[in-house]
């Protein structure tokens, strides 16, 4: 049974027929099952009910290959949604229609001028806003986004990182003050006031776990990353993804979860 929680929605979108054709900017491409890796997203899916969350299905980009990473494309706070102009020009079209639906829940904003982000570049913690200066996420993408979200009471602060392709590739954040982390590739210096867990040297795409309340989803290919979570007591779910793995991405990116 799910443990109900009305209030939080994720909103997921139906692989693209085109998925083989993703973007890749770190690892070599390999052979995408796209039955299998429908799939891996419908148990993603069922994961997120099974957590309470009421997801919103969007449906097939057919032309967007790499569309079902909605993460990408918005930041979504309480107070605002912002549209992300993504940094690799095949999917600048993603955005419009994930706008769309993010109209019923937030007032929704864009930045402007010559911005380019990648939503994955974005942590929040509480009132503080980590961006990673990535090869998709550029400096007046940054300016833009502490304009906006200033008002609002929150700060920014920008973290370097190397040789991954977003922020939370290699970084989330876990609750309690916890930072997961890959030190490989994520400048720690601004991640100043909270704890840091490094996660396992064979496993250095763990870092990116999706939390839903006091739950963790973690990748099914991590599993000592999943077992270090367990023995700091938190409650883990693991999932397959590993034909999205094969497209650069991560738990986080299939998914842009919020409170309404």
């Amino acid at each position: 049974m799910s443990e109900t929680n009305p209030h939080l929605k994720a909103i997921v979108r139906e692989v693209s027929r085109r998925f083989a054709d993703c973007e890749l900017t770190y690892i070599d491409r390999e052979s995408i099952d796209i039955g299998r890796a429908r799939e891996q997203h419908a148990a993603y899916v069922e994961t997120l009910s099974r957590l309470g969350v009421e997801v919103v299905v969007l449906p097939e980009e057919a032309e967007l290959p790499d569309s079902t990473f909605v993460e990408d494309t918005a930041v979504v706070l309480d107070e605002i949604a912002v549209m992300c102009p993504v940094g690799a020009a095949s999917r600048k079209p993603e955005s419009k229609s994930v706008a769309i639906e993010l109209c019923k829940y937030r007032p929704v904003k864009g930045l402007n001028g010559n911005s380019s982000m990648d939503g994955g570049d974005v942590l929040q913690i509480g009132q503080t806003v980590y961006v990673g200066g990535s090869a998709r996420t550029n400096k007046f993408a940054e300016d833009e986004l502490k304009k906006l979200v200033y008002p609002y009471g929150y700060s920014l602060k920008a973290v370097r990182t190397t040789g991954c392709l977003h922020l939370k590739t290699g970084c989330t954040y876990v609750g309690r003050g916890i930072v997961l982390i890959n030190r490989e590739w994520i400048d720690a210096w601004e991640l100043d006031s909270v704890r840091l867990l490094d996660v396992p040297v064979d496993e250095p795409f763990g870092a990116n776990v999706l939390k839903i309340e006091e739950t963790l989803v973690v990748p099914a290919s991590s599993p000592k990353t999943a077992d270090l979570l367990r023995r700091q007591n938190f409650d883990v779910r693991t999932v397959d993804i590993s034909e999205f793995q094969k497209a650069e991405a991560g738990v986080t990116c299939l998914s842009l979860v919020f409170s309404t």
